[in-house]
This record gives C-alpha cells, structure tokens and sequence, in this order.
C-alpha cells in the first residue's frame, strides 16, 4: 500500500465550486486523496477521492431510504475512512451530518455522555453513528433520546437503496458545535453557500494553494479547523491529505513532523500547544522539513515563545521561520476571517502592559515600561478580501488603531444562525450583518492582534487584566516546570474579590514547587499590579473543550464548587501564596 500521490493529474480547480458534493465530484476524477498514518508513521489505509465518492454515493442511497431527507445524524469524527465517507454520504443524500467529538483520552466518561446528549437534544438527531469501539458508549448517551446507534460504517443501515437528493448550493452542509460551549452546546449551521466562500478564501488568498501543495494535519475532524481546514479546503482544491489522529500526534508528536519530511508536505496547521510539544518531545530525529512553506497557527492565541522554540530547534532541519502563518477564524464564520502574510513570519508588537490594562490603548513598550510589565502579542494578519473587519467599542463605534476593542466581522463565510429543535434558527449577526466574536483585539497597521476572550476578561478596580496575560507570565517564571495554567476571578471566604492561577506544575518536590509559587506570585504581581493567588496543580488536570482550548469556566467552576482534588485529579501537595 502507497499514499495517494501529490499531483491530481488533472486541470486544477482551486475552490471554485458551490456545494461540498460539486467539489469531490471534481476531485475524483484525479489521483490525489486522503491517507491515513498510525503513531509510528506507518500507513494504515489510503482513500482516494475517487473511492471516496464511490463509497459516499453507495451509502448515500441507503442513508436516503432510511431518513427523510433533512434529517440530521450525528457522526463520531474519529480520524478515519468511515468518517469522511460517512459525511460525505450525508452530503450526496441530502441529510444534515454533525461531527461529534470522542471522549476525553483520560476518563471522563461521564462529563462526555451528559455533553453528547445535550448535542443530540439540542440538534435533534435521529440517530448517531459511531465506530464499533465507542457504540457501548453512545448507546448509554442517547438512551434517554430513544434514537438509534448505527455502525460509522453503514453495515447496519436497511439493505434498501434509493435514488439521493445531494444537497443543493442554497443548501445547508453540516451542524459544526462549538469547540468552546460545553456546558450549553451551540449547533453552528454552515450552509454550502458559506462552506464553499470561505473555502475559496483560503484556498485562493490565505493559503494561496498551488500544484505541488500537500496538506498534513493531526488536527481533529469535529473541530473547524480540522474539518473545514484539513479535510473540506484540500479536497476543494485537489491535494492529497495526510491524516494522524490527535490522540497518536498526543502520543507521538513526532510523527507529525515524521510525515511532513517523508511526504514532502507543504501545508499544515496546530495551535500553539502543538509546536511546543514537538519541541519537549524531540530527541534529534532525522528530519527535512524544507518544503514545509505554510506553518499555521490557529485556534487559540499565538505564542511567541514556543513559535521561537520550535524555530530554533527545527530550523538545523530545514524548517524556515518565515513560513509561519498566524490566522485568526471562527467556527461562525465557517472557519477563517484573516492570514497574515506568506514568506513573512512572525510579526511581533512588544506593548506596555499596564497601560493597556487601565487605557485600553497596546502602547508600545519603552524604556519607561516597568520591567516585567511588558507584554509580546503576535499579529494574526489581514482580513480575507470577502470579510470585513472591524474593532469596535461597547457602543458599536469604531476604534482607531492601537485601540483595545470588540472585533466584528461580517461576509459571505458567515454561518447561516445557531441551530436548536423546535425553534427557528438563531440569527448569529445583527441587522446590519456584523457578527460579535466576542473576541477582543487592536489593529497594528492593516493587521488585527488578537488580546483575548471579552467574557474572560477580570475587571480589578477599574483595570482590565487579561487572564492570558497572567498565565503567559506562569509559563515565563516557571518555564518548563509549568504546562498549562487557568487564571480567572473568584471570591474568598469574606465575598472579596480575587484572582486565582491554577498551574499544572511537572515537580514534585516540595521545595521546588514552593520556589515556583514564590517566583510565579512575584512575576504576576511585578506585572499586572494585582495580587494573584497561585496554587499548583496536578498534570493534565485543567479543562479543555472538545478542540484542546483552555476552559476558565470550567476550570473556575470547579475551583468554587471544592471539587477539583476529587474530580480532577488532585491537588495533593499544592502551595498556595497570595502576596
């Protein structure tokens, strides 16, 4: 068994197309396709797009005798064949798919039942398919519903095959639930129409895909970034993917980087997180990542500092910095609202942090900045030529440049509303077409900074301190000793305010974790001007979403209710210190 070769073979069509199913239509008249790797590199299965769409039709007429047309059917998005013929048969049949995400790698079953059954309740699916492995699972998720649990596969669909109805241009595509509302799950309905724009966005201006280009990516398929950006975009434009499951990257993040150099890749993306772990886990690998021209970083805030470690690990094997491409997208608006520049790499803004904290301005640092009481952002680029763009105040009033405001944006990529049984479909923009992405941001020229999450923002006597700030400075003070941390606001025994940082802290040792809360304590403080209760917590403990993003609700949550030694695993031994 071989990958699917690099060049389709056929006249390129780079996202022209008005529905998912005109796209793969196209697609498999070439050789390219999707490939399939385990943890060890080694390829597991490969799909052309041809077999794609052969299965995908074969399955479409079975799903179209068996539900009404529109229906809608939950998917487990695991990283596999059956997935991706799975959704595209729902698109080929006229039904609606909407990827669900697997369980957490390390328990949690439970938090993942309750989180399932919410999606079901809230889309109102008929039934959900899942891989054989999981269906015990499922079954127990839904039983409350009374929907059925089919094979991922379709081997227990009816025998019985109709004539499908594919999906329509004006059609809705797919369900996508938000990565970041687990308490209260959002069913985000993408439509053809804003599938296929912001596909062509990408493909023509971000990415500016070319013959030659090949996508790899470990990124999960629930999750827009993966489905949209590594699964829908490729086959848009014709190339051959390279797929490696997120729990095997977990394992072995290697193994990313492993088929970039064999496979001669070209376009792939990760948070953040997913460039530092490389970083931890390398023993000096053999490696050529020279073709590698468009390294993204998308789906939660760019860091500087592990982009710069992982540059001057890889760059001796051939990894050029320039080729960094931080982005900034949304799950409501399809998937990406803005690229920064190809072949410029990191652009970079040092600003003052306590004058951003009590004037909303990013004024630049400068010798007058108080040491330690700086803060590096990374430029996320300039909005896509179809997507306006605009910071805004409260009132809804333009800011000018360097000014600290709500970002708006608006376009053809937006989805269609929020999507919820019973009720009419939920308008995400107001009547002027603007969609709050409660996201908060400055513009730096003609790019726009990403600072944080508005609903995460702590108010402290008239200053706003951005939680990122105060756990950015955790991982400088503590520096490898700190994995990931959650800052948020609470109240102590007395009902007075005060801020919290939980830390996952790798030592053990007593005397060093009290040395860490010392230094972590000082640094926040020397920083943000406020005191901030630091308190160390086990690895692998603090909440994510379904997408791997830091959730401060939940992390807060469970902080007030005392149940974090119980349910999370553990604070034994923490330290505690609030200057």
């Amino acid at each position: 068994m071989v990958p699917t070769v690099t060049t389709a073979g056929t006249s390129p069509r780079l996202g022209s197309f008005e529905s998912a199913c005109d796209a793969l239509d196209y697609a498999a008249k070439g050789l390219t396709g999707i490939n399939f790797y385990g943890a060890d590199g080694r390829l597991v299965s490969s799909l052309p797009y041809k077999d794609l769409r052969s299965r995908a039709v074969t399955m479409a007429g079975r799903l179209a005798a068996a539900f009404p047309r529109q229906s809608r059917l939950g998917l487990v998005a695991e990283t596999s064949p059956d997935f991706l013929v799975a959704f595209m048969a729902c698109q080929y049949s006229g039904i609606v798919p909407a990827p669900l995400s697997l369980p957490a790698a390390f328990g949690g079953r439970q938090t993942y039942e309750w989180q399932v059954n919410k999606m079901v309740r809230r889309a109102g699916l008929a039934a959900v398919l899942a891989p054989a492995a999981l269906r015990d699972i499922l079954i127990s998720a839904v039983a409350p519903e009374g929907i059925p649990v089919l094979d991922l596969s379709g081997s227990d669909l009816p025998a019985e095959s109709v004539t499908a109805i594919p999906h329509q241009a004006n059609e809705v595509s797919y369900i996508q639930f938000s990565s970041g509302s687990t308490s209260e799950p959002k069913g985000i309905v993408a439509t053809q129409a804003s599938l296929s724009a912001n596909c062509r966005a990408i493909i023509q201006e971000g990415l500016q895909v070319r013959e030659g280009d090949r996508a790899v990516s470990w990124l999960p398929l629930y999750h827009d970034m993966g489905l949209v950006g590594f699964f829908i975009a490729p086959m848009y434009s014709q190339l051959s993917i390279d797929l490696l499951s997120p729990t095997d990257f977990a394992r072995r993040p290697g193994t990313w980087l492993k088929l970039i150099s064999e496979n001669k890749g070209t376009l792939s993306y990760s948070p953040s997180f997913g460039y530092e772990l490389c970083v931890r886990r390398h023993r000096g690998e053999a490696l050529d990542l020279s073709s590698w021209r468009a390294a993204g970083i998308g789906g939660d805030m760019v860091r500087n500092d592990a982009l710069n470690e992982f540059s001057e690990t890889f760059s001796p094997s051939g990894f050029n910095p320039s080729a960094f491409v931080p982005s900034y997208g949304l799950a409501e608006s399809t998937l990406a609202v803005a690229f920064a520049p190809l072949d410029a790499g990191l652009r970079t803004d040092r600003i003052d942090l306590g004058r951003m904290q009590s004037s909303d301005r990013a004024v630049p640092a400068s010798d007058l900045t108080r040491d330690g009481g700086d803060r590096t952002f990374v430029a996320c680029g300039r909005p896509l030529a179809s997507m306006e763009l605009k910071i805004a105040d409260a009132h809804g009033h333009e800011l000018e440049h360097r000014q600290v405001g709500r970002i708006l944006v608006r376009g053809p990529s937006i989805a269609a509303g929020y999507f919820r049984v019973g009720e009419p479909i939920q308008p995400l923009t107001d009547a002027e077409g603007w969609l709050d992405t409660g996201d908060l941001g400055y513009w730096l020229e003609d790019e726009v900074v990403i600072t944080g999450r508005s609903k995460d923002m702590i108010l402290w006597n008239g200053r706003n301190i951005w939680p990122q700030d105060i756990e950015w400075i955790a991982q400088k003070a503590g520096g490898r000793s700190i994995a990931r941390s959650a800052a948020f606001e609470t109240q102590d025994d007395a009902g007075a305010p005060r801020i919290v940082l939980l830390a996952e802290c790798r030592a053990r040792e007593p005397e060093i974790r009290e040395e860490l809360v010392r230094d972590i304590s000082a640094a926040a403080r020397a920083a943000t001007g406020v005191p901030i209760m630091v308190e160390l917590i086990s690895i692998k403990t603090l909440p994510v979403t379904s997408s791997g993003k830091l959730s401060r609700a939940g992390a807060r949550a469970a902080y007030v209710s005392g149940a974090w030694s119980d349910d999370m695993g553990g604070t034994a031994g923490l330290a505690a210190i609030a200057p």
